[in-house]
């Protein structure tokens, strides 16, 4: 399937006359941008410069030009692996990633569903009833046209459980792609969710019903999705009858992930690693294991983390991508589940607007986050909270001084206060926290901490009035870099990112590129304002 949209084209000098190549600038930047169109790379006769023609008249000898290659038509659909958008039913290899909270939406994984892209909608840190409704919602719209999306899967070292309910409310909802994040080990839910349904298909092939796309940024915790499950946590699922024995042993011939999400410098939870060293390690990596194991189908691997101009997409695709998936971009689009004050920061944020902070998920753990920096003092007040976290024992240990100061400029309110409601919350969510809470005092002082943690991304998406100082907006490099980009086009309101709008001129833009370089690489003196894509409305 190819965009149904068209562009102008030189025209031609006479009705049989052909279209003279294009060999001045102006022109090759203007060749560059006619993707859809076959290029016939050519040579003058006197001073031999190269060109490019779009008229194959231009390859008889007799046209006096010497024919040196031929290009056919690129799209922006063809960039990625086609294996990729036959399996899940695309035509885009574009995803959108899941943004905890909810921030992801139903109407964004809609709207990108109904592009020919693939959205996972943001379950990661919603109740079980929330989750279910954005499910529910999401397959009312999608399953009668047979349009695919997905659900987020977060790492809860602390709530085992709760992992395993997600992926109960998944299989029960019939959830067929689920995004895996913040994994640092295998643990028996997400086992569960890739080995759940494999058979045997007429010709003997193992195949999933559910596809696990884990996000990861080291190569150490990619390698166990690269692999078969461990048998000890398949004996374990058998055991508890979370899987059957038939979908143990099947489970010997596939490795966990079927796609890989290759996460660079990214909003949330991120190492912050650059795209180009990471994907080249666990691309290696992925070869290696394929070698070893021999699977039928080798894991995808696809490039996150950066991705907020055509530049960055088409390098990512340049390095193997299967795919792309997009995150920060979207937190600002019409669709995200987002505060308007939120997405009014966002879309003046700048490139270097971002920081680390102390996670609330793994905040004892020490693991951090990116965030916006512009505008408010919550990474400030994250990173002063894991300080006293780190320092003192209990709530009872810190000095008045330095609690009046906490209670005032942070809680607001007196830090007993912040502990009942803390405690009120796991009565119902989990009573074994307070449970041990009572027992480790210092346990009971990192819950308090991460309310504030916890709160501080809620107040943001409800806009919460009095807390704007505290909002945790998760925030990578590239929503400046895209704001930079869409500066002075239609997409810089707010009113005009939609989210689909946004993908397609990132994937139109990276065609462009790729087709630039392709030109460039043949010799033609493709000037540097080709590889600039500036954003416009798209069909």
């Amino acid at each position: 399937m190819v965009m149904d949209i068209t562009f102008s084209s030189a025209p031609s000098s006479g009705a049989d006359a052909p279209e003279a190549p294009a060999f001045a600038p102006a022109q090759l930047r203007e060749a560059a941008h006619r993707v859809r169109e076959t290029a016939f790379i050519v040579r003058e006769p006197s001073g031999g410069r190269i060109g490019v023609s779009f008229d194959a008249r231009h390859l008889d000898a007799a046209s006096g030009y010497e024919h040196l290659a031929t290009l056919p038509p690129m799209y922006p659909e063809w960039l990625g692996d086609r294996a990729f958008c036959e399996t899940h039913g695309l035509r885009f290899p574009y995803v959108g990633g899941a943004m905890a909270n909810g921030i992801t939406s139903p109407e964004m994984v809609i709207r990108l569903a109904r592009a020919g892209m693939l959205g996972f909608l943001g379950t990661a840190g919603l109740s079980l009833e929330r989750m279910a409704d954005y499910i529910d919602r999401t397959a009312a719209a999608l399953n009668p046209h047979n349009l695919p999306f997905g659900a987020n899967l977060i790492h809860s070292p602390q709530e085992p459980a709760l992992e395993m309910a997600t992926v109960e409310l998944f299989l029960s909802r019939g959830v067929r792609r689920v995004s895996a994040s913040a994994f640092m080990r295998l643990t028996p839910a997400v086992v569960r969710y890739a080995v759940r349904g494999l058979f045997r298909d007429a010709h003997g092939r193992v195949q999933r019903s559910n596809f696990l796309f884990a996000k990861i940024s080291r190569p150490e915790v990619a390698e166990p999705f690269l692999k078969p499950a461990p048998q000890k946590l398949l004996d374990q699922l058998v055991a508890e009858q979370k899987i059957t024995a038939e979908e143990a042993q099947l489970a010997r011939d596939l490795p966990v992930a079927s796609d890989i999400t290759v996460e660079s410098d990214s909003g949330g939870h991120t190492d912050r690693r650059p795209l180009g060293p990471l994907f080249s390690v666990i691309a290696r990596l992925r070869d290696d294991l394929q070698r070893q194991f021999g699977f039928a189908t080798p894991v995808r691997l696809g490039a996150a983390g950066g991705l907020g101009t055509p530049q960055a997409v088409a390098a990512a695709f340049g390095l193997g991508a299967a795919f792309v998936l997009t995150g920060s971009i979207n937190q600002a689009s019409i669709e995200a589940n987002q505060s308007p004050a939120v997405k009014k920061m966002l879309a003046s944020a700048r490139f270097a607007d971002v920081t680390m902070c102390p996670a609330g998920d793994m905040f004892e753990m020490g693991v951090e986050v990116q965030v916006l920096k512009r505008g408010n003092f919550f990474a400030a007040r994250a990173r002063r909270l894991f300080e006293v976290y780190s320092t003192y024992p209990s709530i009872e240990a810190i000095e008045p001084e330095v609690r009046e100061k906490l209670e005032r400029e942070i809680f607001q309110q007196p830090m007993e206060a912040v502990w009942q409601k803390t405690r009120d919350f796991f009565q119902t969510r989990d009573p074994q926290e307070i449970e041990r809470a009572e027992r480790d005092p210092r346990h009971r002082l990192a819950l308090v901490c991460r309310w504030y943690l916890g709160l501080s991304s809620r107040w943001a998406i409800e806009g919460v009035e009095g807390r704007q100082l505290d909002y945790q907006v998760w925030m990578g490099p590239a929503q400046g870099a895209f704001n930079d980009w869409a500066r002075g086009s239609f997409l810089e309101p707010l009113e005009a990112r939609h989210v689909d709008q946004m993908a397609l001129n990132l994937m139109e833009g990276a065609a462009r590129q790729t087709r630039a370089s392709q030109l460039r690489a043949f010799g033609a003196a493709i000037p540097p304002d080709a590889f600039d894509h500036r954003p416009l409305p798209l069909a």
